[in-house]
């Protein structure tokens, strides 16, 4: 059995041939490497695990033989394949050596914060994937020394990476670590290369295709406010540019309030929301003003989630289909190769507008 020469992004090279009772192994130390040796050994057996150089049942070298083909000490080598062990990738037999276990079949996703519709998109993605893929949720909350953190402590673990980007300029060099055919970048094409994969959603220009589609009905508010809480959501500001652009475009008479706080609500304004605390804090004082949804004034929530179609008898979003992205998402998993795919947003009409 022969495995030919295998380039990682440590610049490693692996070289494994067996004949009966024989085996010589190569490994190079990339000097211009941040990990320690160990490290750079776990991901070089990882990564060919992943990619099928390695397959299962497959003999590793022996302790012995990479301290006297690599120069490695005996205490690296042991530390690497205990590291390799605790991953589930490889297994000891006693008085035989170490053997790959099986290929890796983890995934990691990593979300931006836990909102009722990431369940949404999570379901649809762990819904389509077989029982024998893993799948590790993380959160960042836009936290990039969070975002750094799981990263780097990720490399070599997965054989793909679920990743929600975030507008931050060290997020383009940190997803840099991971390889490129295992990334796949969801909801904000943001800080994506052109070999990166995409499964994301339009945040400007479909807003005012939509807003544009619905122009008559917003005619007859005597306002359209749109209320962008910039303390507390990292929603793309081209939604920003998109609506006022919109407002001018068919003269409509627009606000922007960046300071929900400072908004009393009146008969006759149409309001555009992107965060759910701010639909909480409008509907409080709508109550309080004896004032209705849809009735008395409009409401437009940005992101679908299952309570929206019921709170007051239904509220109208502009949201993708999170279902869809989900399982777009695991078809990359199951589907190695390109993928880049914007999925559509359209605007669900209820009681509230």
């Amino acid at each position: 059995m022969f495995f030919p020469l295998l380039y990682l992004k440590t610049t490693l090279y692996l070289q494994i041939r067996t004949d009966q009772n024989s085996m010589s192994f190569i490994f190079n130390i990339d000097p211009n490497a941040n990990s320690l040796k160990y490290l750079q050994l776990v991901d070089a057996i990882a990564n060919a695990i992943s990619e099928g150089t390695l397959d299962e049942g497959d003999m590793l070298p022996s302790v012995n033989d990479l301290v006297k083909n690599a120069s490695l000490s005996r205490d690296t080598v042991f530390k690497a394949y205990t590291e390799l062990k605790k991953r589930d990738l490889i297994e000891s037999v006693p008085n035989r050596g170490y053997f790959v276990k099986g290929r890796l079949n983890r995934v990691l996703l990593f979300l931006d914060t836990f909102k009722a519709y990431k369940e949404v998109l999570y379901d649809g993605f762990r819904s389509n994937l077989p029982e024998n893929i893993s799948v590790d949720l993380h959160f960042h909350h836009y936290n990039i020394e969070v975002l750094k953190t799981i990263i780097n402590d990720s490399i070599g673990k997965y054989s793909h990476y679920i990743v929600m980007n975030f507008d931050h300029p060290e997020v383009e060099w940190i997803i840099s670590k991971i390889p490129a055919d295992k990334l796949l970048i969801i909801d904000w094409n943001i800080h994506a290369n052109g070999k990166h994969s995409y499964v994301c959603q339009d945040f400007g220009q479909s807003l005012y295709s939509i807003l544009k589609q619905h122009i008559q009905k917003i005619k007859q508010y005597k306002r359209f406010i749109y209320l962008y809480p910039q303390k507390i959501t990292f929603h793309p500001k081209t939604s920003i540019d998109n609506f006022k652009a919109f407002g001018k475009k068919y003269h409509i008479n627009t606000l922007i309030e960046t300071d929900p706080g400072k908004i009393e609500i009146e008969k006759g304004d149409l309001y555009m929301l992107v965060s759910d605390r701010t639909l909480a804090k409008i509907l409080d004082q709508a109550s309080e003003k004896k004032l209705e949804p849809g009735t008395d004034f409009g409401i437009i929530s940005y992101n679908e989630t299952p309570m929206k179609r019921y709170v007051k008898n239904g509220i109208s979003v502009i949201s993708t289909d999170f279902t869809e992205m989900g399982k777009r998402a695991a078809e990359y998993v199951m589907n190695p190769g390109s993928m880049k795919i914007i999925v559509p947003t359209r605007l669900i009409e209820r009681n509230s507008f």
